[in-house]
């Protein structure tokens, strides 16, 4: 029931949000500023209204029944972090080893710098 009081909400502040934006459209500015503040609002009220329709959706329709109830149990279990570990970790002993990269090969003669020519006269001579 929490939902529907939420959406009631958000429609009247909407109807109050357009009231406003229509007198700051002729240059209204407390109007302006009024919108301004129910923007912030109906921000926060569409948080609530996401968390609230999510759990909403999440809630079985009907009686459900036992095996319902242990399927639920099994599924949860098998999402568990404990087995997800345990996985990765025979996973990482039968994976094969890496092997490291060739090194590259050093030419035997480097390259000779080359020879800046200087300057007859520097700069502080001039």
């Amino acid at each position: 029931m929490a939902l529907k009081n939420t959406i009631k909400e958000v429609y009247e502040l909407l109807a109050h949000i357009t009231h406003d934006l229509e007198k700051s459209e002729k240059g209204n500015k407390a109007a302006a500023q009024r919108v301004r503040t129910s923007t912030i609002k109906l921000e926060k009220l569409a948080k609530v209204y996401r968390k609230e329709s999510i759990a909403e959706d999440k809630k079985p329709k009907g009686k459900s029944t036992s095996k319902q109830k242990k399927s639920a149990k099994k599924v949860a279990a098998k999402k568990t972090p404990a087995k997800k570990t345990a996985a990765k970790k025979t996973a990482a002993k039968t994976a094969p080893a890496k092997t490291a990269p060739a090194k590259k090969k050093i030419p035997a003669k480097l390259p000779a710098k080359k020879q800046v020519k200087k300057a007859s006269k520097s700069f502080w001579s001039l």
